[in-house]
């Protein structure tokens, strides 16, 4: 029986064969196969179709792979330019906690540039600025944008009352607490590969302290102590809490614009709570003193060490969200605590700091254990790449079969 219906017609075509029986059956048959393959893709049944997809992470294309390595700069140049800045500053008697914390999300308004330029500039989206942004994601950004204030003010806080060698031995612990929390929140798998590089970055990190004993500062009490001591733990907690989540939440974000999209919303929630903080607690009386009388490079040089520091720490915060978006938590994690050893590196070279054998060894382990990861993942790419390959290959094999 004849399924194919045609409608009456007083003109009928002159070619009769598009409309046989058979060819319509062919036709049918293959439009049923390629609505199966889109359903595939769209219930995640095979993962690597998915990633073709506009809207995904494409893992082989040329766009990821410049999105990743811009983002991977921004980490490197704004976590080495910010740590050489905040030294700058409290060797030139700068000594406020709340201008520390609110200069580490004050440059929000930076994100403006990858937000609205590829669509209004560039034209390489079709996506508007904030489409698809639900109140969901509104509010989950100004509760993580909050937490990160938190962490950036326990930060501020550990750094001013630690010596830098305590500061580095217990943030270094965050890394680990980092892994454990991705094998909790988003079933990070542990491998060789990631536990190698997480040994080899936490005795990297430890060495680097142990070499900068001699950093402590004066007049440091008891109390001072326990209270830098307590906050850079929490500080190293939050951050290694914070990367999970985040990925966590990218999971259901469509595309990179997305991302910074949320980023800025948090940056905003960060620094509202910095400067309610600063409102409170004479923060703004701590900017107009400093500047006029305490920093002895002088008001010019103040305020030159502030905005370096607003738009450094935004190309760190940036460069950290994009890397957990376009890899893992875990990686970002990684990428931030092997940068420790490159601070050692710019502190020798723009300021002079010994660089004795323990630091040596503390860097080249730090080198190691990164390049190591770094190689891994570049192996990873490649089989997805020529599974990706093997899957289009068979796609078309498929359809070639059902056309004849």
């Amino acid at each position: 029986m004849d399924l194919f219906v045609e409608a009456p017609s007083e003109n009928p075509p002159k070619n009769n064969l598009t409309h046989s029986p058979t060819l319509h059956s062919i036709h049918q048959e293959l439009q049923l196969h390629q609505e199966a393959s889109l359903g595939i893709m769209s219930n995640n049944i095979n993962p690597i179709a998915q990633i073709q997809e506009a809207d995904q992470k494409p893992k082989t294309t040329k766009r990821y792979m410049l999105l990743l390595v811009i983002n991977y700069l921004c980490l490197f140049v704004g976590s080495v330019s910010s740590s050489l800045l905040s030294k700058f500053y409290f060797i030139h008697k700068g000594s406020s906690r709340w201008v520390s914390t609110w200069v580490q999300s004050a440059g929000f308004p930076l994100l403006l540039f990858p937000i609205y330029l590829p669509y209004y500039l560039f034209k390489c989206t079709e996506r508007k600025p904030f489409d698809k942004f639900t109140q969901r994601k509104l509010i989950l950004s100004i509760f993580v944008g909050l937490m990160l204030g938190l962490n950036n003010l326990l930060f501020s806080w550990g750094n001013s009352y630690l010596p830098v060698s305590t500061s580095s031995l217990l943030l270094s612990s965050q890394l680990v607490f980092n892994l454990i929390l991705s094998v909790i929140i988003v079933k990070q798998r542990i491998t060789f590969q990631n536990l190698n590089c997480v040994i080899l970055l936490t005795l990297s990190s430890v060495l680097l302290a142990l070499g900068s004993s001699h950093d402590r500062p004066q007049g440091l009490t008891p109390t001072k102590y326990f209270i830098g001591f307590f906050s850079t733990i929490g500080a190293g907690l939050l951050f290694a809490l914070y990367l999970p989540v985040m990925e966590k939440i990218y999971k259901n974000v469509q595309c990179y614009e997305m991302v910074m999209e949320m980023q800025l919303v948090m940056e905003i929630a960060a620094t509202a709570l910095a400067t309610v903080g600063m409102a409170i607690d004479g923060g703004f009386r701590d900017i107009k003193r400093e500047s006029k009388s305490e920093f002895d490079k002088g008001e010019t040089w103040y305020w030159i060490t502030v905005i370096g520091n607003v738009v450094t720490w935004q190309m760190c915060f940036m460069g950290t969200a994009g890397m957990v978006f376009l890899t893992s938590s875990l990686t970002g994690g990684i990428c931030m605590t092997a940068l420790l050893g490159m601070n050692v590196v710019g502190g020798v070279l723009v300021y002079g700091d010994e660089f004795g054998g323990v630091k040596v060894v503390s860097t080249l382990l730090c080198g190691w254990g990164f390049c190591s990861y770094v190689y891994g993942m570049y192996l990873k790419m490649k089989d997805q790449k020529r599974l990706q390959e093997r899957e289009n290959k068979n796609l078309g094999m498929e359809m070639v079969h059902v056309v004849h």
